[in-house]
């Protein structure tokens, strides 16, 4: 596990410097806020959907539909010990809080570390781990942001992207349709500039963010030990307790369970009307913050899991 770990500081490294690549070019004025959203268009209807389809594109075999129902169980277990802790803390009172514990950033950050700790193959663990923030989103984010189940609308949770690429690709993977070469290598393409402009666009939302209220208030702080280490920690202790799966797919799933407050809650909160800075706050503290948490989870759980 000591060289996951130094894999894992390695992509963390790089990660960060893609992450002040985007903040320099903002600042310069070289990137405008719609380019921004502009980015985050592609990366959440293009790059992220086919990053989904690409892992998908594996033999159907007994261990892999194993891997698959077990990932299904410990990501269930993860979300809901998420929720838990989020909703034990904050409640009704602080929705942009609440909704910063639960979601974390798998797609644009879990993807690149799990892929470059553990290998290609263990993003397939994770997709459907993708898939339940997304649905979380829809779902327990609309009602913490809303405080009413009637804005929760099911059009919303089943047409969004992500949730229709797992789609395509399950049916891939069920039912073992040939993927060919050329397509391969187009997906493989696509699938390469999700690092880049994922890290580009949070350096982008750093750039915005005000430095001195971002480490001034304590309640930053407290999402962001929650996000990092309270839910982590909980989700170990979870994952080692089930006698299901690998110890590969156990650390991919908490890979992606200690990533970050995911970048789509600003996107959410200013959706609803609540706290957008405040989002953005959190996305920023805890990306930064975990160039250290991240690395010593994983350490922890190389000895525990």
């Amino acid at each position: 596990m000591t060289n996951i770990t130094v894999l894992l500081l390695k992509q963390i490294v790089i990660m960060f410097v893609l992450i002040m690549v985007g903040y320099i070019l903002y600042k310069k004025g070289m990137i405008t806020n719609q380019g921004s959203k502009d980015m985050g268009n592609v990366l959440l209807y293009i790059v992220l959907p086919v990053v989904i389809i690409n892992n998908f594109c594996i033999e159907r075999s007994a261990e892999n539909v194993a891997d698959l129902l077990h990932a299904l169980l410990l990501t269930v277990i993860c979300s809901v010990i998420a929720i838990a802790v989020a909703y034990a803390v904050f409640g009704q009172r602080d929705g942009v809080a609440n909704l910063s514990c639960v979601i974390s950033n798998a797609g644009f950050i879990g993807i690149p570390l799990v892929s470059a700790a553990l290998g290609g193959r263990a993003v397939f663990h994770i997709a459907l781990m993708i898939v339940a923030v997304n649905l979380l989103l829809w779902t327990y984010g609309v009602f913490v942001m809303t405080g009413d189940t009637r804005y929760v609308k099911p059009q919303k949770i089943f047409g969004n992207p992500t949730v229709i690429a797992v789609a395509i690709g399950l049916v891939i993977f069920v039912l073992n349709l040939p993927v060919p070469a050329l397509v391969r290598s187009i997906f493989s393409s696509v699938s390469a500039v999700n690092t880049p402009l994922a890290m580009f666009i949070l350096g982008i939302y750093l750039a915005q963010t005000d430095l001195g209220k971002l480490f001034a208030k304590p309640v930053n702080y407290k999402v962001t030990i929650l996000r990092l280490a309270v839910i982590p920690v909980l989700s170990m202790l979870a994952l080692k307790l089930i006698p299901l799966g690998s110890p590969e797919l156990k650390m991919a799933i908490l890979l992606a369970a200690a990533c970050p407050v995911g970048s789509a809650v600003p996107i959410f909160a200013m959706a609803y009307d609540r706290d957008y800075k405040e989002a953005v706050e959190l996305v920023c503290l805890s990306t930064i913050i975990c160039l250290v948490t991240l690395p010593l989870i994983v350490t922890v759980a190389g000895m525990f899991l």
